[in-house]
């Protein structure tokens, strides 16, 4: 006697077809699972001999053999059980064996209960691809299941639940995909709350209109944290299509609340300093997702930059140019998207207080140069701004009147990306960061003003060709809020106060 019934595995973030056959035969009684399952996979035979018998069927007392096809592709997780369970009853007939067109993906409690799986939103969008159009899954993974379009989706809390809807006793109700609206990522910071910091700001209204990277510098106390983590609530909403590349790190990652949808906030990430490469990257046994894939089509802050291991911090030169990461392991290889906007925070000094107006700063000149060296010039040349974050004089913290408000601020750069938008629309490009060298030159018309400034500014700084087609981005973008289709000399000029860290001014502050 045999039977198949088709499920899903996840490979990255990529969904893959794979087939539970279950054959019965002659032999003493035995269940053995085939494959190249993992130890999760395999201890699906003691999970589904207990559900088979506390569920009121009956095991058969002969050999039975589950192969998971195709049988050269490592099979981990226990999502396969419910699979197993009904293909083990279907080859018993006690079960009518399912339709090519539906799928089934969970993980089996003894009791026979449900219980929700990681990677479900990759699993449905491959099963809709594969011509399924009916997926039985935990009742904890419909909601998410449900956002893949043209796909039914049943959530069941038991494998009881679905034995009866196959055999026509008790019809499972299809989950509804919830409607998506994508919102801002304010978590109650507004930037009302910050007083004073005028540059600040305004580098960080032009990151947002423009997706460019930012690093801020100064002492202890001067709202760096304050302004980062406020951040994310001047950017504009996710896209469907965006929140859909985010559920499905999250979903892989095993970070995705129960009975939810599709993610409504951009993410922001802000890891410990502690945190290792593999961390920053990715890795593991299963090749999970790291903080730059988290991180993805959101903000990636990370608080005290020096702090970071140096092998950590170069782990972001890759992501950072190329919006990918590719994570290899002995148990294979897996690319995640990690476009994301790098938002940093760094005290000038060991002490904090190197160019303070009123503290004297403690730290011996050789001091300060090996603390600022922890930060290699490729990555500096990857961070479009690098914004002085001075004190806060008295008066502008004790006055009663709130600065401007995130809402008006988000106003500015949705009508920036608007225009980037438009002037993208056949390319992928969604903003100025992003914009390919190959078409710098087309967007990022300068006037002759302009031309002599940058020439002017590349000579002296001693930039890098990295470096001067940042500016050449950001420059463009201060143009976009401005309004104008050509670049300025004042665009460009305040473009320039940005890159104050090129090497040259560690050392002549």
């Amino acid at each position: 006697m045999f039977a198949k019934v088709n499920s899903f595995g996840v490979r990255g973030l990529s969904g893959f077809a794979v087939t539970a056959e279950a054959d019965i035969s002659g032999g003493l009684p035995q269940l053995s699972i085939v494959g190249l399952p993992d130890s999760a996979v395999k201890e699906a035979a003691d999970r589904v001999r207990s559900a088979v018998k506390n569920l009121g069927f009956s095991w058969p007392s002969s050999r039975i053999t589950v192969n998971l096809a195709p049988a050269d592709v490592r099979k981990t997780g226990p999502l396969y059980d419910l699979p197993v369970f009904l293909a083990l009853l279907c080859a018993a007939g006690q079960l009518p064996v399912p339709g090519a067109h539906q799928a089934f993906i969970g993980e089996l409690s003894l009791d026979g209960a449900l219980r929700p799986v990681q990677g479900i939103l990759p699993m449905a969008l491959a099963a809709a691809e594969y011509g399924v159009t009916e997926l039985f899954v935990p009742t904890e993974n419909a909601a998410e299941a449900a956002t893949a379009e043209g796909l039914t989706v049943y959530g069941a809390d038991t494998a009881r639940q679905v034995s009866a809807h196959l055999r026509g006793e008790a019809k499972l109700t299809a989950a509804v995909c919830p409607p998506f609206s994508g919102q801002g990522h304010t978590g109650g910071l507004d930037f009302s709350d910050v007083r004073g910091q005028l540059m600040a700001r305004r580098a960080l209204e032009i990151a947002a209109a423009g997706g460019h990277n930012v690093l801020l510098i100064g002492p202890p106390g001067t709202g760096k944290s304050m302004l980062a983590r406020r951040l994310p609530g001047i950017l504009p909403p996710l896209t469907r299509p965006e929140a859909v590349e985010c559920t499905k790190i999250y979903s892989v990652a095993g970070l995705l609340p129960g009975n939810s949808g599709l993610l409504t906030q951009r993410p922001f990430r802000s890891p410990h300093h502690s945190v290792s490469a593999p961390a920053l990257a990715g890795g593991g046994a299963q090749i999970r997702p790291g903080e730059v894939s988290l991180a993805h089509n959101g903000v990636l802050f990370l608080d005290e930059l020096p702090e970071f291991h140096r092998d950590a911090l170069e782990v972001l030169r890759q992501p950072l140019e190329d919006g990918v990461v590719t994570v290899s392991r002995a148990s294979g290889s897996a690319t995640y998207p990690s476009r994301f906007m790098l938002v940093a925070a760094m005290n000038p000094c060991k002490c904090g207080y190197f160019g303070h107006p009123t503290r004297p700063c403690t730290c011996p000149p050789s001091a300060v140069e090996r603390y600022r060296q922890r930060i290699s010039g490729p990555l500096l040349d990857r961070i479009d701004l690098h914004v002085d974050v001075s004190p806060v004089a008295y008066d502008e913290l004790s006055a009663e009147e709130p600065g401007e408000c995130s809402a008006a601020i988000l106003e500015r750069v949705l009508a920036a990306r608007a225009v980037q938008l438009a002037r993208f629309e056949t390319t992928g490009v969604t903003c100025n960061a992003h914009l390919p060298s190959r078409a710098l030159r087309q967007v990022c018309r300068l006037d002759d003003a302009a031309a002599a400034t940058l020439r002017a500014a590349f000579d002296r700084l001693g930039l890098s060709a990295r470096a001067h087609d940042r500016i050449l981005k950001v420059s463009r973008t201060i143009a976009d809020l401005s309004g104008s289709k050509i670049i300025g000399a004042a665009h460009v000029a305040e473009a320039l106060q940005y890159r104050s860290l090129d090497r040259k001014y560690w050392y002549d502050k």
